[in-house]
């Protein structure tokens, strides 16, 4: 198999409030909602994606919606930090909308030759904004709340904490192909396309709990079903024990944990999230796949109201 991960898919953590972490994530980050729709293995709940306009591979962070669940625990065998990339003159823009949103931050500090500027959700989650160079302006949308000059780029990577990063390494290096780039202190850096990797040596440190303001997993990117199902075939030789394909509508998703205990998804390219409503007007209706529409009603009274400003739907 000479197959190799082309880059991030996705990133999915958990929020308390779905209007809170819209008002963030929409509204101060400049991030589109390109799909409301629900958690397909627990249908009372909302799954809630925002990337660019078209919710490019790469681009996206998605929140199941916990509105009563336990805080989460941030520690080893977690995806501890979720870093967007922003264009290298756009470092002063953010220092200064973040001061104007009352977001506490630290920062800006260099790493790997990148200013990088540290800040939390309000839920908790980690987060940083990484100035990249030579990154230029992606598939922005009428309705951005940010300048397209200054605008989130995409996900730049992630940074895994491990009580045992020698063996995630290696399993990053060996079993996914990705590509060491450098190491700096006790952090290590794996690519995997332009997005990154970063193992941090966690020794020590609790186990991370799974809850609210914590990242549930993180999603790998491969093209098509045919490379996906040759990574499973691949992974289940190499002893990893990995979920039979599932269909999450748009894109098809394998699961298993890395070494250290990090849930990893492969997902699929295609078909995209143009698949069940107009590209224009992404994110806008409450979509259900084929197997829950007939339960829609019901479902709907389940869910708590999420009324969401003119703004997100670009020309109004």
């Amino acid at each position: 198999m000479n197959t190799t991960i082309p880059g991030l898919h996705h990133v999915t953590a958990i929020t308390g409030d779905a209007g809170r972490n819209f008002d963030f994530y929409a509204g101060l980050l400049g991030l589109r909602l390109v799909k409301r729709t629900v958690n397909f293995d627990d249908p009372a709940i909302y799954h809630l994606y925002y990337g660019d306009a078209a919710g490019s591979p790469g681009s996206v962070i998605t929140f199941f919606v916990w509105p009563n669940g336990a805080r989460g625990r941030q520690g080893a065998g977690q995806v501890a930090i979720t870093s967007f990339a922003i264009p290298q003159a756009a470092l002063g823009y953010w220092v200064a909308r973040l001061v104007q949103h009352a977001v506490r931050y630290e920062g800006p500090t260099r790493r790997f030759d990148e200013q990088v500027l540290a800040f939390r959700d309000p839920d908790g989650l980690s987060l940083e904004l990484v100035a990249r160079q030579g990154l230029e302006h992606g598939q922005s949308w009428d309705g951005a709340a940010v300048p397209p000059e200054y605008a989130i780029q995409g996900i730049h990577g992630v940074t895994l904490w491990e009580e045992n990063p020698g063996r995630t390494a290696a399993m990053l290096n060996d079993h996914l192909a990705f590509r060491l780039v450098r190491e700096e202190d006790d952090r290590v850096r794996f690519a995997a396309g332009d997005e990154v990797a970063d193992v941090v040596q966690a020794h020590g440190f609790w186990r991370g709990e799974v809850g609210v303001g914590i990242v549930h997993h993180v999603a790998w990117r491969t093209p098509d079903d045919e490379e996906e199902q040759q990574w499973r075939e691949k992974l289940t030789r190499l002893g990893y024990d990995v979920t039979p394909v599932r269909d999450r509508q748009y894109f098809r998703s394998i699961y298993f944990r890395e070494p250290g205990g990090v849930l990893f998804e492969i997902a699929t390219d295609l078909p995209g999230f143009a698949v069940d409503e107009p590209a224009e007007r992404l994110g806008t209706h409450l979509q259900l796949p084929p197997w829950l529409e007939p339960h829609r009603s019901r479902i709907e009274q389940s869910l708590p109201p999420l009324q969401l400003p003119a703004w997100n739907v670009p020309g109004t």
